[in-house]
């Protein structure tokens, strides 16, 4: 084994620099795994040997991207040095396990986080693990080669020949870094060498009073006897299995186990010659990444792999099991993190985790972690609908008594989604959709309760998320467009304006009104830029009506503001910008606001709309009555309008009118007059609703008695006409 010479330099790396911190490394793995390795350097020149090994692990640990397969390459040339002793691979990672982040994690470009460095460091190993498994087991297959080579000719050759392949056989035999055993057709043990002897706790008489087929393990797979039936009979030369075997002491041994048929000069089978690599440190540590991989660090409890899993299995059956799934989310985490601090947060997550361990404690039943604070259980069975709803009020109730955190008691409360059905129907990603949405809508009724879940309801939540993604798109592509519904003066029938209705032209779901997307827009953010198309595309069109049909044409156009608009910053210069490029004069706009968008607004909210009607524009208080304001506070909003919402109204249409809408909508239209402010009213559907208006001192009307909201040159037509 040659040694790599010294790179210059080094001598002079300083103790505590990046070269320093290697080399000690360095010397941490040659002095755990020299006194296990055969070979004839000294200590400190196995060191130097293993100096570019460690620099190619620091290589790794640091890389962008990271690829722990090159990691194969330093346990194979592990095996190249010698280092064949089980010990070697057990202190090898170790040292990796211990060291490799102390000493290394601060060598590369850039600085690791200490998660990410651990979780690199955890494939680091396991990927070596696998490459010092892999050239050990190519060297076991040469050994078993050329011990089967040496059996075939010692039985072939003169005397003297035999005694000295012999010799060789005994050699290979004894000093093989795996475990070798001689058994005839009966399965009687006839050798053992030391290797295989040391893997089964070192008593040879152990290993020797048992008979090869009587080595039954409860996990061995069905094929392990069928191979071994099959070798013994001549059928097959050798097979290969993962067979693990019980030791002396009750503790099991994973193996890599090898078997081969050998037989005599003229072909009949004779014995059977096995092969073990010990793998059980390989098989903990798989054991222990599995663990790490479907296991929540904080709690302890399953992760989303996990559960996917076992749901995803549950769902597969046809058998007709059914299940039950409660999906968790905490009410106000946030502000206790935000309050609190993260720590005391991860600290309740713990709490609620053990909690919800407590009520699910059948084997039929499951709780596991999403993440952050979501938490799902399962519950499978043929009464899963009552067993699931049982889960879901335990659930409520554990979270029910506060949690005591530095010296505080904290009220938990949750909102959860259940959803049941049969096994065979649906995906996991479909139920835990489901599951999701009736979470929300648990919260959305006030939360601390459980809903199930409803298939019209996921549907019609499905529907508005498929809207609010499409919200964005749909303006670039223009498929919002405006209708306009006239208003008409009240004392002689003559259209005094029209109110902008936006509409959305849905590629699958036709034309939807503004109740279906408006919210969605102020909840995305999108209502600004679709305000300001509307504002555009609205002024426009009174413009032209003004300069197409000057014999009579509208002369104000109305547009709705929204409350997200209200808070925008740049309400008033955009306003000021749309009516300068169009010519349209101030006065021919009035901007309608909804009554409880102003209740409690300050004056920082009241500034835009003052400068406004500073301006000239007018502002109309919609859906006038629906809010609970103070009426006194009418006169310190900058309104010139009031909008009486139809509730009010909808007494008149029948004969004879409620004579208690009569008197309310006689008081607001005399204390509007009195505060100078013009009353418009909504939804007038009959000739006698309009007249009774009229006579209350009504202003201006719209409503389908009139005309239904429709395209812009529609306006113009329903002028020339006589509109009452």
């Amino acid at each position: 084994m040659s040694i790599p010479a010294q790179a210059s330099g080094e001598q002079d790396a300083e103790p505590d620099g990046p070269e320093g911190r290697l080399r000690r490394f360095a010397t941490i793995w040659s002095r755990a795994i020299f006194p296990l390795t055969a070979t004839s350097l000294t200590r400190p020149e196995f060191e130097r040997h293993l100096l570019p090994l460690a620099r190619e692990l620091n290589g790794i640990l640091h890389a962008h991207p990271f690829d722990a397969s090159l990691a194969a390459r330093i346990g194979s040339a592990l095996v190249d040095a010698h280092c064949t002793d089980p010990d070697a691979l057990s202190s090898t990672l170790g040292v990796v396990d211990s060291y490799l982040v102390l000493y290394c994690g601060g060598n590369g470009p850039g600085e690791l986080s200490t998660e990410d460095a651990r979780a690199r460091c955890a494939r680091i190993q396991h990927t070596l693990a696998s490459g010092f498994s892999q050239a050990l087991r190519e060297r076991t297959l040469a050994e078993q080669e050329a011990i089967a080579r040496s059996a075939l000719t010692a039985r072939s050759h003169a005397e003297e020949a035999l005694h000295a392949t012999e010799a060789r056989f005994r050699a290979v035999f004894k000093d093989a870094a795996v475990g070798i055993g001689i058994a005839d057709l009966d399965g009687n043990i006839l050798e053992i060498n030391d290797t295989l002897t040391r893997m089964f706790g070192g008593l040879e008489h152990h290993v020797r009073s048992h008979k090869v087929n009587e080595w039954v393990h409860p996990e061995d797979s069905p094929q392990v006897w069928k191979y071994y039936n099959e070798l013994v009979r001549g059928e097959r030369d050798h097979y290969r299995v993962e067979k693990a075997y019980y030791r002396n002491d009750g503790t099991v041994l994973w193996t890599n186990l090898t078997v081969s048929l050998l037989r005599d000069p003229e072909g009949r089978p004779q014995y059977q010659l096995a092969l073990m690599e010990d793998t059980t440190e390989r098989r903990l540590l798989n054991l222990r990444l599995r663990y790490e991989a479907t296991h929540d660090a904080l709690t302890g409890l399953p992760n989303r792999t996990l559960f996917f899993e076992r749901l995803e299995k549950v769902l597969a059956a046809k058998d007709g099991s059914r299940f039950g799934l409660c999906y968790l989310d905490l009410d106000g985490f946030k502000a206790i993190n935000d309050s609190l601090g993260h720590a005391a947060g991860d600290r309740l997550l713990v709490e609620v985790a053990d909690r919800l361990q407590s009520c699910a404690t059948a084997p039929c039943e499951m709780v596991a972690r999403l993440g952050g604070d979501e938490f799902v259980a399962l519950t499978t069975g043929q009464d899963s609908a009552d067993a699931v709803d049982e889960l879901a009020g335990r659930i409520l109730n554990v979270l029910s008594t506060p949690i005591r955190l530095d010296g505080r008691e904290l009220t938990v409360r949750g909102s959860i989604g259940v959803v049941e059905g049969p096994s065979g129907e649906r995906g996991a990603a479909e139920v835990l959709r489901s599951a999701d949405i009736t979470m929300y809508r648990a919260k959305a009724a006030g939360g601390n309760r459980f809903e199930l879940a409803d298939a019209e309801a996921d549907a019609r939540a499905i529907t508005r998320h498929g809207l609010t993604t499409a919200l964005p798109a749909a303006l670039d592509r223009g498929e919002f467009f405006i209708e306009y519904q006239p208003l008409v003066h009240m004392g002689d029938g003559t259209v005094h304006g029209a109110e902008a209705l936006v509409r959305w032209c849905h590629p699958q779901h036709g034309v939807l009104g503004p109740d279906r997307f408006i919210p969605l827009a102020e909840h995305t953010g999108l209502i600004v830029p679709l305000g300001r198309w509307v504002l555009e595309e609205s002024v426009r069109q009174a413009n032209f009506w003004k300069e197409r049909h000057s014999d009579g044409g509208p002369l104000r156009i109305n547009v709705n503001l929204s409350p997200t608009q209200l808070h925008h910053p740049r309400l008033v210069a955009e306003t000021v910008d749309v009516l300068e490029r169009s010519g349209l004069e101030p006065g021919a706009l009035c901007l309608e606001v909804t009554e409880s968008a102003l209740i409690g607004a300050d004056d920082d909210l009241l500034k835009p709309l003052r400068q406004l009607a500073e301006m000239g524009v007018d502002i109309a208080l919609d859906d006038f009555g629906t809010g609970y304001s103070n009426l006194a506070n009418l006169r310190r909003l900058p309104v010139s309008v009031l909008k009486l919402d139809r509730s009010f109204t909808r007494g008149m249409q029948q004969h004879p009118a409620d004579p208690v809408d009569l008197k309310i909508v006689e008081g607001i239209v005399s204390l509007a007059h009195s505060l100078e402010l013009a009353v418009t009213v909504e939804g007038v559907e009959t000739g006698a609703q309009a007249e009774q208006l009229r006579r209350l001192g009504c202003d201006t009307a719209q409503g389908w008695y009139y005309a239904r909201p429709g395209a812009p040159d529609r306006i113009h037509a329903l002028l020339l006409a006589d509109a009452v």
